[in-house]
Order: structure tokens, then sequence, then C-alpha cells
């Protein structure tokens, strides 16, 4: 009995060595990736609106509504939010990762209902015409942003699949502040680059680790490319459908106004739209 005990143990033994070898197997990258990541996100935010965010919100030459310091303190909210469940999960503490997780779902929600009255406002209030065109950037963070983390909750039994598009979430917000680079570092008309780099951070993440990339990079990644070219080319060409659609939601919508986007000047610079007050 004891000669075939063994070799028992040994193949019992054979898949935690697996685990272990798997677990190890990239070394810091595969244990710290998601939380370097959250850190990695959240300085890329701060850096772009450090550039903006005292004329824009601290000392402003007019007057910033209640609400776009709630939108600010919203979305500043999910990156600090998405730090703390990172560490949770990188510390072993996953009951209090899902038990806090349900809190974070507030923050999109929030997030998205202020962004989208702020367009509204800039239009109706500040007479920002251009908002209303130029809205097509914001919409599509948003969507973007909606729909990973939408799916992230979906698949939250499923770890491989949340903690990927949750991370495609988080990257999708970051759009705002890489539009507020120094043009020298990142020139406005490819800044969505910013974001795609980000993401594929986590594609190099899977191919040094688990040597394949996962379907959520290989659905999520080409999708978000080309809603970012349609979006860019839209807006900066000024394409007669996008304009026909807002001038058409104007007559119907008075808190939505008319107008062409003006994201570009003769030029060749670029301003931010006119909707980012922060």
């Amino acid at each position: 009995m004891s000669a075939t005990a063994a070799p028992q143990a040994n193949v019992k033994s054979g898949p935690i060595g697996g685990i272990a070898a798997n677990t190890h197997r990239g070394g810091l990258l595969d244990k710290y990736f998601y939380f370097f990541m959250s850190l990695l996100i959240a300085v890329t935010v701060v850096y772009g609106f450090s550039h903006t965010v005292d004329k824009n919100l601290i000392h402003p030459a007019a007057p910033r509504p209640l609400l776009l310091y709630i939108h600010g303190a919203v979305f500043s909210g999910w990156v600090i939010f998405y730090i703390f469940q990172s560490a949770l999960v990188r510390t072993h503490n996953v009951a209090l990762h899902r038990r806090f997780g349900w809190f974070g779902v507030a923050i999109p929600v929030l997030g998205i209902s202020t962004a989208v009255t702020m367009a509204r406002f800039n239009t109706l209030q500040l007479h920002q015409t251009d908002a209303a065109p130029s809205l097509m950037i914001p919409l599509f963070d948003i969507t973007a942003f909606s729909i990973s983390f939408a799916l992230g909750i979906y698949w939250r039994k499923k770890p491989e699949f949340h903690r990927r598009l949750l991370l495609i979430a988080s990257c999708a917000l970051t759009a705002a502040g890489f539009g507020r680079f120094p043009p020298h570092l990142l020139p406005p008309v490819v800044f969505y680059a910013g974001v795609d780099v980000l993401i594929l951070l986590g594609v190099a993440r899977d191919l040094i680790v688990n040597k394949r990339i996962h379907q959520v990079y290989l659905y999520a990644l080409p999708a978000f490319i080309l809603g970012q070219t349609v979006v860019m080319y839209t807006v900066t060409k000024e394409l007669p459908y996008w304009l026909k659609t807002q001038r058409d939601s104007a007559l119907a919508n008075p808190l939505t106004g008319g107008g062409r986007p003006t994201v570009y000047t003769a030029s060749g610079t670029t301003r931010l739209p006119a909707f980012q007050l922060l």
C-alpha cells in the first residue's frame, strides 16, 4: 500500500505544482499587472487634467456650475475605486472585492448622467453651439466604457473575463486625460492612441504570461480602434450625416444646440471640445 500511496501523492501534487508554476510565470508582471495598470491609469488622468484643471475648475475666469464639480468628483472616484478594488484582489481579499464591487456600479451611472447633463448645460446655458456636434467624442467614450463595464459585471464570476473588461472600461475613461496632453507629447488628432496603448499593454501581458491573447482583447481592441477612427474622422471632417443629426435633434430638443464642430482650427491646431470644461 505504501508503494502505491507515494505515486498517488505525486499525482495529486502535480496539478498544485502546475498552478504554482503558472502563477509565477511572468513573475511580477503576472502578480501585479492589474494593480500597476490601475496606478498608471490614475497617473495618466492626473497628468492630463493637470494642464487644464487650474484655470478651468479651481480658478476659472467664469463661475462653473456645481454639476461640473460633481462630474469631476464622480469620475475621479471611479479611478480611486478601481485602484482600491485592484488592491483588494492583489492582497487576496476577494470577498471584500465582491462586496464593495456593487457600490462601484453607482459611480458609472452617476458619471454618465452628469456627462450628458453637462453637455446639455454647455449648449443651453453657455451657448456653446459647438458642444452638441462634438458631443460625438464623449458619447463614444461613455458608450465604450458602459459596454465594457456592463459585460464585466455580467461575467463577474469569470475572473479572466471580468478583470480584462474592467481594465478596458477604465482605459476608455483615460481618453479625456490623453486629450489634454501637450501637443508635443501626443498630437490631439491621435489622442485616442493613448487609450489603445494602455489596452495593448494588457495584450502584451497575456502574450508574456499566458502565451496567447485572451478573446476579450481580440474583440474589444479592434472595436475600439474602429469606433475611434469613425468618431475622429466624422468630427474632424465635419461629415454632413452627423451635422444633420445634430441639427435635427436641436429642433426636436431645446437642450441640444446646433452648429458646426470647432475641434480643429484653420491653422491646423486643435482646441478641446467645448463640453470639456475641466
